[in-house]
């Protein structure tokens, strides 16, 4: 099993910033991608950043120059720094990974519970 620990969400203001962090835990054997979704009521879940174990990145267009995603390879954490933040980015933020839980090449992907971020004045 594996465990994904978030934190950092909440209220902001518009203009504000946040900072995600996501501690991920269990049967791991190693962390391909790493990346965060978000769910806004009515919509979809949509794939916010994702970033490689080498350390590429790719981002939703909406989110491109105010988000920036990194990971911690030693620790199996990824982080989402939220800048500029609008009233459009109030969403449950939900990290994700695609992992290698053992030696023998046995891959999955797996989901976190969600952290409520929400941008109001």
């Amino acid at each position: 099993q594996v465990q994904f620990v978030e934190s950092g969400g909440g209220l902001v203001q518009p203009g504000g910033s946040l900072r995600l962090s996501c501690a991920a835990s269990g049967s791991i054997f190693s962390i391909y991608a790493m990346g965060w979704y978000r769910q806004a009521p009515g919509k979809q879940r949509e794939l916010v950043a994702v970033i490689s174990s080498g350390g590429g990145t790719r981002y939703a267009d909406s989110v491109k120059g105010r988000f920036t995603i990194s990971r911690d390879n030693a620790k199996n954490t990824v982080s989402l720094q939220m800048n500029s933040l609008k009233p459009e980015d109030t969403a449950v933020y939900i990290c994700n990974a695609d992992i290698r839980y053992n030696a023998l090449g046995g891959v999955g992907n797996s989901w976190g519970q969600g952290t409520q971020v929400t941008v109001s004045s």
